[in-house]
């Protein structure tokens, strides 16, 4: 499979319509969640990869940081550098960051984008390179364990009134044809990769990264009232959308 069948150039203005809105999974628990992790600065010299249209890419500038962009798709960095800013661009895939010399960047960000990449170590050991001795590498995922594509969901006990997750699928590696608009065949779509935790932690070993973070995150949002309410807002906190790794290069 090729980099760019992987590439969500092809569905760039479905992308963008996602992240519109100031109640998205983005903007309510990814982009603080980040900012705090992250504690961004003045003259902090970070590479968001994988930036898509720029939406993480230009929150972390504005808080006085040196920014640079990178993502494979040409059609969402257009999209990004439409946005304005002092942020750097770059059309390029995560493992072959050639722009960037070595040891340039104090942090590496990668927001919901690892799942979307064929092969982890070549990345990896493309971000170490470009991160100074000490450097961290934070990335967010859907969480692995409880979102596995195409094979978990919701089911409802009615007898015990809970909402409960069913995975169907966990530690065997799979890819998954993901649809931009289900119910079309002819959709646009990308590829998702399904990875055990071991095997990202494996790949973080093997590429000279020690994991010196590791943090799950809820959802915000809150069911309508009904007879199923409690139950779901209650599901929400026991099953964590998202997963926040911090690596830190060459520490020992």
């Amino acid at each position: 499979m090729t980099n760019k069948e992987t590439s969500w150039g092809p569905i760039a203005d479905w992308y963008g319509e996602h992240l519109e809105g100031d109640d998205t999974y983005h903007a309510k628990v990814i982009l603080p969640n980040l900012l705090r992790v992250l504690n961004p600065g003045e003259g902090m010299r970070v590479l968001d990869l994988a930036c898509g249209e720029g939406f993480v890419t230009e929150k972390v500038a504005s808080t006085g940081a040196k920014v640079t962009g990178a993502d494979i798709s040409k059609e969402l960095i257009e999209k990004a550098k439409a946005r304005g800013g002092r942020v750097s661009y770059h059309a390029t895939p995560g493992d072959k960051l050639s722009f960037a010399q070595d040891s340039s960047f104090d942090a590496v960000t990668c927001i919901l984008a690892l799942q979307n990449m064929e092969s982890l170590e070549p990345v990896f050991r493309e971000v170490a390179r470009v991160l100074v001795p000490g450097g961290r590498f934070i990335f967010v995922l859907n969480h692995p364990v409880l979102r596995i594509p195409k094979r978990s969901s919701w089911g409802f006990d009615e007898e015990k009134d809970i909402q409960f997750r069913r995975l169907d699928g966990y530690y065997l590696p799979s890819r998954e044809k993901m649809i931009a608009h289900p119910g079309n065949p002819e959709s646009e779509h990308t590829w998702s990769f399904q990875r055990s935790l071991e095997e990202h932690f494996k790949a973080l070993f093997k590429t000279g990264f020690t994991v010196t973070g590791f943090e799950e995150w809820i959802s915000h949002k809150t069911s309508e009232k009904g007879p199923r309410q409690k139950a779901e807002d209650r599901s929400r906190k026991e099953f964590p959308l998202f997963l926040m790794i911090e690596a830190t290069a060459g520490a020992q």
